[in-house]
């Protein structure tokens, strides 16, 4: 029994240490993602189970940008995390599809919206998001094989007044 155990130590330090180099990986650099439902149609499918790289080295300094994809929690569910399109950033003022109805960004929180607007849930109905929920950006699909490539930054037209500095 000794020479088992003996024999699995340096198999077991060596599980150990790779998994807490990847926990730190993806902690603090970047991880997957799994895209589920509709609401980011077309740059995400539903029915093909894919899988999103994201990036997460610009949290600390909330290195983001209008028209990128980001991850973040669910200002009402912190249980679940969400796939959105980032459309305003604090300051923005943003002019909220289907109604009459401009709203300006707090500082502090981000306007995220699916691409999919009929179907999905966001920024529209549960307001701004705390950049603080924010995960990381999603920068490349990596699966399904047909999907894999980058994924485009892009905001819709005429919807965004940018804060401007006097």
């Amino acid at each position: 029994m000794a020479r088992v155990l003996a024999a699995l130590r340096p198999l077991v330090k060596y599980c150990v240490g790779g998994t807490l180099i990847g926990l730190a990986i993806s902690d603090r650099y970047f991880s997957l993602a799994a895209v589920h439902g509709s609401s980011m149609h077309p740059t995400f499918e539903d029915r093909t189970g894919e899988y999103a790289l994201v990036e997460r080295s610009g949290l600390a300094r909330y290195d983001f940008s209008r028209g990128e994809v980001v991850t973040f929690v669910s200002p009402v569910d912190h249980r679940s995390t969400l796939v959105k399109r980032l459309i305003g950033m604090p300051g923005d003022w943003i002019s909220v599809p289907e109604t009459v109805e401009i709203r300006k960004v707090p500082e502090g929180h981000c306007w995220v919206e699916g691409d999919n607007g009929s179907v999905s849930w966001d920024s529209r109905y549960y307001g701004p998001v705390p950049l603080g929920l924010v995960q990381g950006r999603v920068t490349h699909v990596v699966w399904p094989p047909h999907k894999i490539g980058q994924v485009d930054k892009r905001l819709p037209e005429g919807r965004v007044m940018p804060q401007r500095h006097f």
